[in-house]
């Protein structure tokens, strides 16, 4: 019997690596919504799954310019390497970037930093949706993946918000052999999650694959940290340490980066891509539970969030 010349969908998968897969799912989902969409944007912090997302919009659309702009919604208590990092990679593709700044929204009064707790990530909230609506955007591409939190694994790749920018798990879509229903009503916007059916070890493996350059806090290095809430937190103007709480010289890497006051170190000697896979792989617990502070000591914290219309 004749081989067709042309293979068939279930065949082709077969033929690819694994991340060569979720490769072409990630680069075919980013292109449905550059065709289904008039205004998507790709939210891009500097932290590894967004910059994966940036190496997956480079394969669907280079070397044409992005159909599309880049938007980070920036607490003002960001990791400095990060920020630098940010720039320079927006620079060096010469794409467009947003600023959505948690800071203006608490000088605006849209929000109000609660007392004595130092951590902005629910300020980002107000913050990302005055974004959405300003610009007007119908689609925003996220690096959230279903291995990092309970309330994540529930979303579906293409996740629906209301009017008002809120997420219904029981109202979700179904999404059966790739199918993906992108109509929106007036007000409404969708929540795209390309990375979606990633791990934290696909992750590493595809930058190591691809020789995509992160930023340093990734790998081992000394850093001055003190220990709170079973965590080690990185001193900062934005979080001194109290009067019990003694720093030490640590040598230490971050899983995942975003607000510097309730994000926590790792004792780890990792310096190459090489050694984070190994440790990630002998990892028992998820990046987000081990070291982010506003996820740990609350199971429905995460959820309660989303339906508000946090990412």
């Amino acid at each position: 019997m004749i081989e067709p010349a042309h293979l068939s969908e279930r065949a082709l998968r077969r033929s690819l690596s694994h991340l060569d897969a979720l490769e072409s799912e990630s680069v075919f989902i980013m292109r449905e919504v550059a065709a289904e969409f008039e205004r998507p944007v790709l939210l891009f912090s500097g932290g590894k799954d967004s910059i994966v997302l940036l190496r997956i919009a480079e394969k669907a659309f280079r070397p044409a310019r992005f159909p599309f702009p880049m938007m980070h919604v920036d607490t003002g208590h960001n990791f400095p390497e990060v920020l630098d990092f940010r720039d320079r990679r927006v620079a060096e593709l010469g794409e467009r970037l947003i600023v959505a700044s948690v800071q203006e929204s608490i000088d605006k009064g849209r929000v109000a930093e609660e007392l004595g707790n130092p951590s902005r990530n629910r300020l980002q909230t107000t913050t990302l949706l005055d974004a959405i609506l300003e610009h007007k955007f119908d689609a925003v591409f996220g690096g959230a993946r279903r291995d990092e939190e309970k309330a994540r694994a529930k979303e579906r790749v293409f996740s629906l918000r209301d009017e008002f920018g809120q997420w219904e798990p029981k109202a979700q879509r179904p999404e059966l052999w790739n199918l993906f229903n992108g109509r929106l009503r007036r007000g409404q916007h969708m929540r795209v999650f390309p990375i979606s059916n990633w791990t934290e070890m696909d992750v590493w493996q595809y930058i190591q694959r691809e020789g995509v350059e992160v930023p340093p806090i990734y790998f081992a290095h000394e850093r001055p940290v003190f220990r709170r809430d079973n965590m080690w937190l990185s001193t900062s103007e934005f979080l001194p340490n109290g009067p019990d709480e003694a720093v030490e010289s640590m040598v230490v890497r971050y899983r995942t980066v975003g607000d510097m006051t309730c994000t926590g170190a790792v004792n780890s000697t990792a310096a190459t891509v090489a050694e984070i896979i190994a440790e990630v792989a002998a990892a028992r617990i998820t990046e987000r539970g081990a070291t982010r502070a506003d996820d740990a000591f609350s199971e429905t914290s995460m959820e309660d969030r989303k339906r508000e219309g946090y990412f």
